[in-house]
């Protein structure tokens, strides 16, 4: 059993589920099964400044096993409720159908609502509207940036997508949960002297690249997925 897997029903460690690349780092002997993918969904929230560009990402704790201190990304696997949740407005056609290549219409769904509640429960910021202690969300507000498959040997594994949102759409203080420290808005320049895993650089430059592209070079740009040794390619469109 992995070291932060939960024993005897507990509840995983704070950010044991954050596909933002900082469990994919660790590794243990080879497996003669490999672990199954999680689906699981990130959030950049980012906002334009007179610096320059901002993303939000907070810290790892010390404590956990693989990669810790290291920033990422709001983020988690996908919750049966999700697939029930509400929305105050759906997803867009163009970043529905990028979701659908490897996921069907109602995981696809799920897989937004999962980022917009892991950015409320991490950081208190509600992209939607309040809804008791949870979020309606506001879907149309996202965009697709890409996935990422964890490698084979990894003992957690995620199929995780990285959406964008922009931060003035989204209502509240940052007020963190405890699952990050340090959470706040970083500058893209800065990020080169923190500490980030091999995919969060990755996933930042295709950002950095989404960021510099019109409307119109977004909509034709081709969907983007790493995989195996954070290999990037072209995500095949003919099947799930």
């Amino acid at each position: 059993m992995p070291d932060d897997a939960p024993r005897h029903g507990a509840r995983e460690p704070p950010a044991a589920d954050n596909p933002g690349g900082a469990d994919a780092e660790g590794t243990r002997p080879p497996r003669a099964r490999p672990v199954r993918p999680r689906h699981a969904a990130t959030l950049i929230l980012w906002r334009a400044t007179s610096r320059g560009p901002e993303v939000l990402m907070g810290r790892r704790h010390a404590r956990l096993r693989f990669m810790p201190n290291l920033l990422v990304f709001p983020g988690g696997r996908v919750d049966r409720a999700d697939h029930r949740a509400p929305a105050i407005s759906e997803l867009r056609p163009g970043t529905r159908r990028l979701l659908e290549l490897r996921a069907p219409p109602s995981l696809a769904r799920a897989l937004a609502v999962a980022a917009v509640r892991e950015l409320f429960e991490e950081t208190g910021l509600a992209l939607g509207a309040r809804r008791g202690d949870g979020v309606a969300a506001d879907l149309a507000r996202l965009d697709y940036l890409c996935r990422a498959v964890t490698p084979a040997d990894r003992p957690m594994r995620f199929n995780a997508r990285f959406l964008i949102a922009p931060a003035e759409a989204a209502e509240g203080a940052i007020a963190g949960s405890g699952e990050l420290e340090a959470l706040r808005f970083y500058r893209l320049d800065e990020l080169a002297a923190q500490p980030v895993a091999t995919i969060t650089r990755l996933v930042l430059a295709e950002f950095r690249a989404w960021l510099a592209m019109t409307p119109r070079q977004r909509a034709r740009r081709p969907p983007i997925v790493f995989s195996g040794q954070d290999r990037r390619r072209p995500e095949r469109t003919g099947r799930r």
